[in-house]
Order: C-alpha cells, then structure tokens, then sequence
C-alpha cells in the first residue's frame, strides 16, 4: 500500500526572505522539490531545516521569473502556494512527464512482468551498448571539460569526480547486462504473477472460494529520496 499523504504536504510557500533577500521555497512532498529544482531552486538542508532557494547572484526581474514559473508548474499539479503576488502565474504551464518519471516506468513493468523474457526487455533499456539509459547517463558524466576549464582550483577536482563517477556506471552496466542475459535464456514465468484463470477446482465444494490463485506479494518498501544540500550566499 502507498504512503498517505498529508495536506500539509500538498502547501508550499514561495516568499521573499526578510532576513536573507533571498527567495525561498518550503513545505511540499518529494514531487513538489523536484518541480523546484526544475524551475531552477537550489535544495538547502540543515540539521532542523529542509527549504528550497533561487541561485544567488540573480537579478530582480529573473528572480521572479523563476519563482512565478515554480508557482505555475505547482499550482498545474494541485499544490496550494501561498506566495509574494509578484510571482503570480501570468500562465498556465502544462506538467510533462519527465525523463525520470519515464525511467521509473520501467521499475513499474519488471514489478508487473510475469515472465523472465519481459523483465529482459526492460533491462535490455538499461544496458544497450549504443543508447541505454547508463550508457547516456556515462556520457552526461563524461561531458567534464565544462568543469575542467572554468578556472577556480577545485573546477579539475570535479571534472575528474565526475569522470571517476562514470567509470563506476560502466561497471554496474556490465553487471546488469549479465543479469539481462541470463534472463534472457531462462523463459521462466513468475509463480506469483501468471494470469489469473478466474476458475475453482472441480473437487473444491465450499461455495465462497472463487479464485486460487495466491495472495500478491506486498511490494517492497522504496526508501526515501535525498535531498543535495545547496550553499548559502
């Protein structure tokens, strides 16, 4: 069974700090951070705070720019923001889905995949040698030399972590690509997601029984996303 949600999660409010200037962002679900961090917000965490901010170095009119998208993109997906009337929506903007929500479609298939040829396929979406998801992730990473010559002393630094970062995505894609393949060969139905028969056995006389198949298994708990921790100014 999913997690409720509580209303409290589904408010945000996007003000302008009095303290700081800065423009920030709190409340909200996972859903909610991450249509933040896609209309430009900086996650910022503490040891008793959890809030969202626009970069620094930004001027007036492109603060509110951002700001006023977050609120659209928001609102088009039924939160409730309470915010500074100078990040009004001017209009609606529609909420695509996007290439993480894609990508986790296919931990969506392998739970409902009744057989092994199935959960192969989504694999094979992985480990394709030409365009699989962690080939493409690897070449994201790769792409360092943005990195290497901004000119600050740790730039280097970076681009050779995130170098290293994709060497270790080439390793975990061989050893996925092994477990495909092994898939692959096995035509092996799941014993717990066969197609129901809808049929009682001849030799069952209770008159309630309807189905025997066996209960589904409860879907394994999925930890909580994390959260990067942003600089203050």
């Amino acid at each position: 069974m999913a997690p409720l949600l509580s209303l409290a999660d589904r408010i945000l409010r996007i003000r302008v700090d009095p303290h700081s200037d800065e423009v920030i962002a709190r409340g909200g679900d996972h859903e909610a951070h991450s249509i933040l961090q896609r209309s430009g917000f900086v996650p910022v965490v503490r040891l008793h705070d959890h809030y969202h901010r626009l970069p620094t170095g930004l001027e007036k009119n492109e603060e509110v720019r951002l700001a006023s998208r977050a609120v659209a993109r928001l609102s088009a997906v039924g939160y409730r923001v309470d915010h500074d009337p100078s990040f009004a929506a001017t209009a609606p903007i529609p909420h695509d889905l996007t290439l993480g929500a894609q990508v986790n479609n296919l931990a969506r298939r392998i739970r409902e995949a009744e057989d092994s040829e199935e959960v192969a396929d989504v694999l094979t979406e992985l480990t394709a040698a030409h365009d699989g998801i962690l080939t493409a992730v690897g070449e994201v990473l790769t792409a360092a030399d943005f990195h290497q010559d901004l000119g600050q002393p740790a730039d280097p630094h970076y681009a050779n972590r995130l170098r290293y970062l994709a060497g270790r995505l080439g390793a975990i894609a061989l050893e996925v690509s092994g477990t495909r393949n092994d898939l692959a060969d096995r035509h092996a139905a799941h014993p717990h997601r066969t197609p129901c028969p809808r049929e009682v056995a001849p030799i069952e006389h209770e008159a309630s029984v309807v189905c025997p198949c066996p209960p589904a298994l409860p879907p394994a708990p999925r930890p909580p996303a994390s959260a990067s921790t942003g600089r203050r100014r």
